[in-house]
């Protein structure tokens, strides 16, 4: 058996729990044999992505539908709030329709500034979702038009096998592959306690650099984006040319 289905196997076993699969693989557990649903990617695979493996926690194994060939293209992450305001809509529009022509546009499928990201990179370019359940499930409901797409001609990733169902702990978990795949960040829209905060987190572990639109001052939307300014990250100053 090739050991990187050993790892499909063990995934399987344990709804992709990153400490289980380790584990099993410590103790050269015996896997027991299941039909795996879907293509697969694992860390001992010659197709893995390189950049995941700076992570301190590298995924042992990524479950795809779409082109993982988009994995060795120039990437940029684009994150923000599940709550757009009509402002954050409308940056992140104007920031992806720019950023597409040069970049495979990574996000995390979610409602709101991540669904915005996708549809418009759909149109312009390509890019790649990273979700928090298995492929088959298709969570958020209402992106299920963009899920189609993307499954279709870019790119879904997730660890999870395919009917593992959505866990609230997937969602940070997930954040440090859409931060490893990426040259930059970049972030339209955020409050100080979110999901996207955890991101930004993540890229800065690994010395990626962060970008963030600024906000009027007491919209809670963006006070995530200006305390991030104030902490020192790259400013956006215009929609006109953007130079990252």
């Amino acid at each position: 058996m090739k050991y990187s289905e050993r790892i499909a196997y063990y995934a399987y076993e344990v709804e992709g729990d990153w400490d289980k699969i380790a584990l099993k693989i410590k103790n050269h557990d015996e896997p027991i044999i299941t039909p795996i649903l879907e293509q697969y990617v694992t860390i001992v695979d010659h197709e893995y992505p390189n950049q995941l493996r700076d992570l301190r926690f590298p995924p042992w194994i990524l479950f795809y539908q779409g082109d993982l060939s988009l994995t060795k293209k120039s990437c940029m992450s684009v994150i923000g709030t599940r709550n757009p305001s009509e402002y954050g809509n409308f940056v992140t529009e104007k920031l992806v329709e720019d950023l597409a022509n040069r970049y495979v546009i990574v996000s995390g499928l979610a409602k709101g500034i991540d669904a915005k990201a996708h549809e418009v990179a759909l149109k312009k370019g390509k890019t790649i979702a990273v979700i928090g359940s298995g492929l088959s499930i298709n969570y958020p409901s209402c992106n299920q038009k963009i899920y189609d797409e993307l499954k279709n001609k870019h790119l879904i990733l997730s660890e999870y096998p395919f009917y593992t169902k959505v866990k609230r702990h997937h969602f940070p978990w997930r954040n440090r592959i859409i931060a490893a795949l990426s040259k930059a960040c970049i972030v339209c829209e955020a409050r100080i306690k979110s999901g996207t905060m955890l991101t930004v987190n993540e890229a800065i572990s690994l010395s990626k650099e962060v970008y963030v639109v600024p906000h009027r001052l007491g919209e809670k939307e963006g006070e995530g984006c200006n305390l991030l300014i104030d902490q020192g990250a790259q400013i956006i100053p215009s929609l006109d040319k953007i130079e990252i």
